[in-house]
């Protein structure tokens, strides 16, 4: 039996990103056994979605390694894919489908850019949109990939909530990538100032990651941990999906707000548009400025206070 390949190593709002798209694939050959290619960060959570059978890891080792890429091939082989939909659409698949799986039927932006699509209006699309596209030109139905639903990755966090909270919570990510400062807005503290004042009932919590701790001790919120350890994504989603409202930049967790049906804000400087990436619902908003060091507490105040009213 002939099985589907779908490639995606990440990042974290990636994954939140791709569970329209894993749903439409996972409907669209209910026969085949679906496996995905990722890294050794999300095995766990992509062994818990209902649309993928198995999960194979990439180490993503550099190309010179001629042995592991003959290994990599191997695997790859011994499966008998009938399709590989890359979803990561990185010069690193683009180096597999040329130099490995030339021979099998690959789905990527490529592969649309040879069906005469213009790149302008390739790159004009959104993430989710380009997505479709993708499946579209297979002949697939896209029922979910614009609308992705992440609350199957969802642990339960009611141990971890009692624990922390007595009230309605609100949770906050201050933080990015250190290689991208400039999406860090800097008045977090300020903005929960302004909340602790005029929503007296609101606890707001932090939930820092395994590099963040420190940074997290300077922010006027409940540090987020589970028995002295750091939230895995599924707890992390699980504690979202719970939450009151989320204020976050640009960053994985925003990502996995949006999927999960939240209500919050997403700060937005110049680096990209919300647009590009997806990131908006109708319950999820993006402000955006061109600067984020401009854009005061008391204006992120202004564009979120209707919505903790309400809540309150």
């Amino acid at each position: 039996m002939s099985n589907i390949l779908i490639i995606k190593h990440g990042s974290l709002g990636d994954i939140a990103q791709i569970a329209g798209v894993l749903r439409d694939i996972r409907e669209n050959f209910n026969d085949k056994k679906i496996f995905i290619l990722t890294t050794y960060p999300y095995k766990e959570i992509l062994e818990k979605c209902p649309y993928v059978d198995v999960v194979l890891i990439d180490k993503r080792l550099p190309r010179w390694n001629l042995y592991y890429l003959i290994k990599l091939k191997n695997t790859i082989k011994k499966y008998s894919f009938k399709k590989i939909y890359d979803l990561q659409n990185s010069s690193r698949t683009s180096f597999y489908k040329k130099y490995l799986f030339s021979h099998l039927d690959w789905s990527n932006s490529i592969s649309l850019l040879e069906r005469s699509i213009k790149k302008k209006d390739l790159n004009s699309k959104s993430v989710l949109e380009r997505f479709k596209m993708q499946l579209d030109y297979s002949n697939m139905n896209t029922k979910y990939t614009l609308k992705p639903d992440f609350s199957w990755a969802c642990s339960n966090v009611n141990s971890i909530i009692g624990n922390l909270f007595k009230n309605n919570f609100l949770l906050i990510f201050p933080f990015s990538s250190p290689k991208l400062p400039h999406k860090q807005w800097p008045y977090y503290n300020e903005l929960i100032k302004i909340i602790k004042k005029k929503h007296v009932n609101f606890q707001v919590g932090i939930v820092p990651g395994p590099n963040e701790i420190e940074m997290a001790k300077k922010i006027d919120a409940i540090l987020v941990t589970t028995n002295n350890r750091f939230l895995n994504i599924m707890e992390l989603a699980g504690l979202i999906k719970k939450s009151s409202f989320v204020i976050a930049n640009d960053t994985g967790p925003a990502h996995m707000a949006a999927h999960l049906d939240k209500k919050g804000i997403v700060l937005f400087g110049y680096h990209t548009t919300p647009y590009k990436v997806s990131i908006e619902t109708d319950k999820f908003k993006a402000l955006t400025v061109n600067n984020l060091e401009d854009l005061s507490a008391e204006t992120v105040y202004s564009k979120i206070e209707s919505n903790l009213k309400l809540i309150n």
